[in-house]
């Protein structure tokens, strides 16, 4: 690819670098940033928007805001006059992505490729203009591939490169069986590059080799290579493992605000300044300032997530539910008092009731086990007074109001038995 920086003025030099600072931002590797800023220049030189690709598993519908780290940086690059490429991996879905994996993903079916696919949608315009999106399903190129050309695609690459893979080779050394199709998934993902002549693909730092594939086969097919961006994984609210609906330590971007700002107050105080970074859409001299005050101390560890979280709320419930979310926080948390607004549940069932089993009937918590853990750490209110007796019968009265941790009120609603 030849030099276009050179060939551009000094404004253009300027616009190049704004862009580049703006891509680099939070993100954790770039593979190569020379080739990067080539591109950009290319773009602007050209009047050519690049085309990003991001490739999504539908298996797994249900957007949390650590899914929209890579969210945020395609934004970026759709602002800038970029084109969004989002690649739906309904055949590659059948094979299922093996990354991080002791064993064979379930194989989807194409309904529940399509339902998952329409989710994304839904929750993706929260973050991106989709009427800008130029939306793929792979298997509109791979179900076209004959034997021959499967032959000639696998031909492209060695076993041992394949098996550099970690989750491979740790199945290797642990005796788990591979079989044979897995190996076909970063094949394919890094074939539907070549077919879209991607200039950027963007994926976790955990698809670190689903998306150098797709460098090498367009290498491989004589295309020009594109520029691979991984961007980090972002902790859940334990502070620990990645953010997962399945390790229920996530933020919807579904939620309702009150829930989105109160679950941000539970994040550990480490990570105020990585949220800021990944997952809000300040300007970068704004985040860079949050975390310096953030390291000094100048910026209280309290008051600095107050503002992550009406950030958050803000950017996707607006910023007049943003307010009322804060003050709903400050009057429960910070003044003790019950909400104005406590959903109602209407009870039919008897007059008293064990406390374990109201809980579990009303759904508050995901277990009894669960609820006797809240219990015993003084987390279940009725009416404002603290349980501490996990055998207590409770008598049901009509306005009673249950508490389950800081988050969680029902008020019952006495209705007759049938």
């Amino acid at each position: 690819m030849e030099n276009y920086i050179e060939k551009l003025t000094a404004e253009q030099k300027q616009e190049v670098k704004r862009q580049l600072e703006i891509y680099r931002n939070g993100a954790q590797e770039i593979l190569p940033v020379a080739e990067l800023k080539n591109k950009i220049a290319k773009s602007i030189f050209l009047n050519k928007p690049l085309k990003i690709k991001l490739g999504l598993d539908p298996s797994a519908p249900d957007v949390h805001i650590g899914h929209t780290v890579v969210l945020n940086k395609l934004k970026q690059f759709q602002e800038n006059g970029h084109i969004i490429q989002l690649i739906i991996g309904d055949f590659t879905g059948k094979i299922g992505d093996p990354t991080g994996k002791s064993a064979a993903r379930k194989q989807l079916t194409a309904e529940e490729v399509k339902h998952n696919a329409k989710t994304y949608f839904e929750q993706f315009s929260k973050v991106l203009d989709m009427e800008k999106v130029d939306l793929h399903y792979n298997s509109k190129w791979l179900a076209d591939l004959n034997l021959e050309d499967v032959i000639r695609l696998s031909a492209s690459i060695t076993v041992a490169r394949l098996l550099e893979r970690n989750d491979f080779s740790e199945r290797l050394s642990a005796g788990k069986p591979i079989s044979l199709h897995e190996f076909f998934y970063p094949l394919m993902q890094g074939y539907d590059s070549v077919v879209l002549e991607s200039d950027i693909e963007l994926g976790g730092n955990d698809q670190h080799f689903n998306v150098l594939m797709g460098r090498h086969l367009q290498e491989h097919f004589e295309k020009e290579k594109q520029v691979v961006m991984l961007l980090p994984l972002l902790e859940g609210l334990d502070g620990k493992e990645k953010m997962s609906k399945s390790k229920n330590n996530y933020i919807g971007v579904d939620e309702d605000p009150n829930h989105m700002y109160g679950k941000t107050m539970s994040i550990p105080d480490e990570l105020t300044a990585k949220y800021f970074n990944l997952v809000t859409d300040l300007p970068v001299s704004e985040k860079e300032r949050m975390a310096e005050q953030i390291e000094s101390g100048s910026f209280h560890p309290r008051d600095a997530k107050m503002l992550l979280g009406k950030t958050i709320v803000r950017m996707y419930h607006g910023a007049e539910a943003a307010e009322k979310a804060e003050q709903h926080f400050k009057t429960i948390f910070q003044k003790g008092a019950m909400p104005e607004d406590i959903p109602e549940i209407a009870w039919s069932g008897a007059d008293e009731v064990p406390i374990i089993d109201l809980i579990a009937e009303l759904g508050l918590l995901s277990s009894k086990t669960e609820a006797r853990k809240m219990i015993a750490n003084s987390g279940i209110r009725i009416n404002g007074e603290k349980v501490n007796d996990v055998k207590l019968t409770v008598e049901i009265t009509d306005g009673l109001v249950l508490q389950a941790g800081k988050r969680n009120f029902v008020k019952l609603k006495r209705s007759p038995q049938t």
